[in-house]
């Protein structure tokens, strides 16, 4: 399923149709009680769930057991890549993590914010992409529309705003080259 925008007429209405609200009301009740509390050994059932949900995960990704995932029908896995503990993907957009990325524990990627030059905020997404072998650090927060280059390192506690070139390691509040 993917997500239907629409025009919000006022800050408090649903960008989500009503079909789509229901679908993201089952994906967090299915996630709770099937896949929360399992095990990591567990991991190919958590995939399955993915994939039931309209994911694309390859069924040698590793998503952990306590990760959040906001819409699951805009998620990529690619082979080998990883979802750590408690991170939040708040995919609105598509997240796309590519061939043995890691995404550390209690990363944020976010991929929406809201359009501030029109008075009804209206939702405004765009996707993130985490390129092969990247590593993105623990508690690192990557705003929407960022890539983070082919073997790239984010480092923890970072807010990244803008896309990291390959091979490049950034930390800091901006993330900025230490190199």
């Amino acid at each position: 399923m993917t997500p239907s925008f629409r025009s919000q007429p006022s800050r408090i209405s649903s960008p989500w149709t009503f079909r789509y609200r229901c679908y993201l009301l089952l994906w967090g009740f299915v996630w709770t009680l099937f896949c929360s509390w399992s095990p990591k050994p567990f991991n190919p059932f958590r995939i399955f769930i993915l994939r039931v949900f309209g994911a694309r995960v390859s069924y040698n990704a590793f998503v952990h057991q306590r990760a959040l995932i906001a819409h699951p029908c805009n998620l990529e896995l690619l082979p080998g890549s990883c979802i750590g503990d408690r991170t939040h993907l708040y995919n609105i957009s598509l997240i796309s993590i590519h061939a043995g990325a890691v995404v550390a524990q209690e990363a944020y990627l976010c991929t929406a914010t809201h359009d501030f030059n029109v008075p009804e905020l209206p939702l405004k997404a765009l996707p993130i992409t985490v390129l092969e072998n990247a590593f993105v650090g623990a508690r690192a927060f990557l705003l929407p529309g960022v890539t983070i280059g082919q073997g790239s390192i984010v480092g923890a506690c970072s807010v990244v705003t803008r896309s990291v070139p390959d091979f490049t390691t950034v930390a800091g509040n901006p993330a900025r080259s230490l190199y």
